[in-house]
């Protein structure tokens, strides 16, 4: 057995990463005190990773399904062009609210944009030639989101999709619980669809980062 655990791994990993700027260990301290699931937040390890291919790509317009407390927006928003936009939308609008007045204390709070309700009734309303999609929301809307966001995707954009190992009960024969096997259909579509070239990175639950040809 390898003398090294996940976790061990992980906390090394984080320690030579980059450090996060302080709104974003004020909202990962406050998401810890204040809801009930705070391992639905991106944290330090996985944020570092989505503010660095934000940074790659210097998006223009971002578009993200799931605020949650807003950590990964700001993440996200740290590799935004000059004039460029954040869309995050969340169904809770009480935790969006939440979120707002959290990233308020960062600089980039400005160059984002939350929207309350429905992901796939907003979706249609977006601008097209989007330059990067983060899909952290409901896992059995996985599909739908990616299908109904790709053609407003623009060529050469970026999907990138999380929880996509959940916990690893993809891996189970078989798999069971709607989310994972939403998951794993998700994992096998996307595999397949040759609109886009797509690799699984197994950084904390799962990433599956998808470029659109």
């Amino acid at each position: 057995m390898h003398p090294f655990s996940s976790d061990r791994l992980h906390q090394y990993a984080e320690q030579y990463s980059s450090v996060p700027a302080e709104p974003l260990e004020y909202i990962e301290r406050q998401t810890h005190l204040t809801t009930t699931q705070p391992i639905m937040l991106s944290g330090h390890l996985q944020g570092r990773f989505l503010s660095a291919v934000s940074h790659m790509i210097k998006p223009q317009l971002i578009v993200e399904l799931g605020t949650f407390t807003g950590y990964s927006a700001l993440c996200l928003a740290e590799g935004l062009s000059e004039n460029g936009q954040l869309i995050s939308i969340d169904i809770d609008q009480e935790q969006s609210a939440r979120a707002q007045q959290w990233m308020q204390r960062s600089p980039l709070a400005s160059k984002i944009t939350l929207l309350s309700g429905q992901a796939l009734h907003h979706i249609p309303n977006l601008p097209n030639n989007i330059d990067l999609v983060f899909i952290d929301a409901d896992k059995p809307n996985y599909l739908a989101y990616y299908e109904a966001l790709l053609p407003k995707l623009k060529q050469g954009g970026f999907i990138l999709a999380d929880n996509v190992l959940f916990h690893g009960k993809v891996c189970e024969e078989p798999v069971q619980g709607k989310n994972a096997q939403a998951m794993h259909a998700y994992n096998q579509h996307l595999a397949t669809d040759e609109r886009v070239e797509t690799v699984l990175i197994p950084l904390r639950d799962g990433l599956m980062l998808s470029r659109k040809k």
